[in-house]
């Protein structure tokens, strides 16, 4: 497998528009049919079709990207070039934005290149497992791989230390998948400073969560499950889903769910740059079926949520909302 990552930048340095990132994976589907949307600013190509077809190699096409990106919608991009997913987002990450930097599919090469890694910059390894790694004095990526995989499954799991293993020696066997933009919808806020507060996050995801529920009920769709994505200081990013015991567009399920998500991070004195929704897994609500239930406090919820729709409807999105999310900046 030969693999590109794409982390797209604005020129503006704001963030990066919803039809803009639209625009950009059709621009990426121009060069392989294969590509993997991870929204809300990246993207996953696999290229070995699209290197046959045009003669050029991975490195060529992924700076005729950049190019085009560039031209089109004034949109700078980060681009790693390795043999699978995970090398590839670690071989992009591995410096300032805007460049093409490519991974040579060399064990040699690979493992100089990760030994050098702290622990979280694996995939799968969030702020909790790295501390719980750092404990054991597995703080970087050469020491786990250097450690006995029976000694990393007593520490996280069998099937978590075993793949936290393999990912030490460079092995990712995630295939690229395509998949359908339409599919899902999703929000983000950038704090105007890094932000430390796990309230003040707290309060963005509920204000994330009612604005997609919102759209989600206009558009009369539900969603299967619910996805975070936080970005830290240093630009790296943590991606957690759930899926829902049954389709919904129901805020409050939204927000707990975020929430949820959010909590497992561990995230403690984390310096958090943007927290990023997105529902995914949409279908059209006459599809859905909804589980009824004796409990008064989710039939007054669920009333008081279409009143606030019917408000927004008449009066504009900024009618109501929940007052915990006013003056989130």
């Amino acid at each position: 497998m030969t693999v590109l990552y794409a982390h797209f930048h604005p020129l503006s340095g704001g963030a990066l528009a919803e039809e803009t990132y639209d625009g950009l994976l059709a621009l990426l589907t121009e060069v392989t049919p294969v590509v993997q949307a991870l929204p809300p600013d990246a993207a996953l190509l696999d290229v070995r079709g699209a290197v046959r077809y045009f003669g050029h190699d991975p490195a060529q096409l992924a700076t005729l990207l950049r190019v085009r990106a560039l031209a089109r919608y004034e949109t700078d991009c980060t681009l790693g070039v390795a043999a699978n997913p995970m090398l590839a987002r670690m071989a992009a990450q591995d410096g300032p934005p805007g460049a093409v930097r490519t991974l040579p599919d060399d064990p040699e090469r690979v493992a100089a290149f990760l030994a050098r890694k702290p622990a979280a910059a694996l995939l799968g390894v969030g702020p909790a497992t790295a501390r719980t790694l750092c404990s054991y004095g597995l703080d970087s990526v050469g020491r786990i791989a250097a450690a006995p995989p029976a000694v990393l499954q007593r520490i996280l799991g069998a099937a978590n230390g075993r793949r936290i293993w393999e990912r030490a020696h460079g092995i990712d066997p995630t295939p690229v998948t395509p998949d359908t933009r339409a599919l899902s919808i999703g929000a983000e806020h950038r704090f105007t400073t890094d932000e430390l507060d796990a309230a003040y996050r707290r309060r963005a995801l509920l204000a994330l969560a009612d604005g997609l529920g919102a759209r989600l009920r206009e558009n009369k769709q539900v969603a299967r499950g619910l996805t975070l994505t936080v970005r830290y200081a240093d630009g790296s990013t943590t991606t957690r889903g759930r899926t829902f015991a049954e389709p919904t567009a129901h805020t409050p399920v939204l927000t707990s769910t975020a929430y949820a998500l959010h909590n497992a991070l561990g995230l403690q004195r984390a310096r958090v740059r943007s927290v990023a929704l997105r529902a995914e897994g949409l279908s059209g609500a006459e599809l859905a079926v909804h589980q009824l239930t004796f409990d008064e406090a989710d039939d007054k919820a669920r009333r008081v949520e279409a009143a606030v729709d019917r408000a927004r409807a008449r009066f504009g999105p900024g009618a109501v909302g929940p007052a915990a999310a006013l003056h989130v900046a």
